[in-house]
């Protein structure tokens, strides 16, 4: 158990940026773990236990600050749920190269998400009975993504909600962190069901994570957005274009 605790200061690192950018620790948990040998399975399951434990920290700072829109939050959080359970149940027959692959096109959209966070935000909408069917069916995806990657759903939900609902970025993300409270529960839940994750290296995950949503959600306050955009966007560049080789290896079209 010992030799594990260094997973408390990964599930802390990935917390502090996840509660910062609303996207959810798990785009920096879930890299580290698939280069260590974790399975996509084992790493995805691991993650969300990290993602409902930020979840719930940033929650409750955020909410303090009076940041969160409770009423779209709880309707799109509940709205992922049924994604949720269908995304941990086909996790558990991805194979390593294919999950590698699709893990590395999800942090590039993060990466670009955070370099166009700031466009979005300036474009405000109506929000339409379309739109609404839109949002909708976004959670609904969202919740896949949270449960197959292990990362939350917030890459979906914070851009519909500032590109898509025209709420400010400064409320889009604290909202993200409610939503994912449901979207990472209901996934925790069915992953525990189905025997995928380890819970001790989960709970040191859940710790670090928690810790550092509260540590997050304080500095988002005061932090200039731009070193943090170039910091993150590096680090998940650097780490898809790692699962992109890693994938080529194993398949064979790389070879030494």
């Amino acid at each position: 158990m010992i030799d594990q605790l260094w997973l408390i200061l990964l599930g802390f690192a990935g917390g502090i940026l996840g509660s910062m950018i609303g996207l959810g620790g798990g785009i920096i948990v879930v890299p580290v773990l698939t280069f260590l040998g974790f399975s996509p399975t084992a790493a995805a399951s691991n993650s969300l236990f990290a993602a409902l434990s930020n979840a719930i920290a940033s929650t409750i700072s955020y909410s303090k600050q009076k940041r969160i829109e409770y009423s779209l939050g709880l309707k799109l959080g509940l709205l992922s749920v049924p994604g949720t359970i269908l995304g941990a149940v086909v996790s558990s027959d991805v194979a390593p190269d294919i999950f590698k692959v699709l893990f590395g096109l999800i942090l590039i959209a993060s990466a670009a998400y955070i370099f166009l966070r700031r466009n979005l935000e300036s474009k405000q909408k109506i929000i339409s009975k379309q739109m609404m069917v839109f949002a909708i069916g976004a959670s609904f995806f969202a919740g896949i993504i949270s449960s197959f990657f292990g990362i939350g759903g917030g890459i979906v939900f914070v851009p519909l909600m500032v590109a898509g609902l025209g709420m400010a970025m400064k409320r889009a993300a604290p909202t993200s962190q409610l939503i994912l409270l449901f979207a990472s529960l209901s996934g925790v839940i069915t992953h525990s069901l189905l025997g995928h994750p380890d819970f001790t290296q989960a709970g040191f995950l859940a710790i670090g994570s928690f810790l550092g949503g509260l540590v997050g959600a304080r500095l988002s306050i005061d932090i200039k957005e731009r070193y943090l955009q170039v910091l993150v966007s590096v680090v998940i560049l650097i780490a898809a274009v790692k699962l992109f080789y890693d994938s080529a290896i194993g398949s064979g079209l790389v070879g030494f």
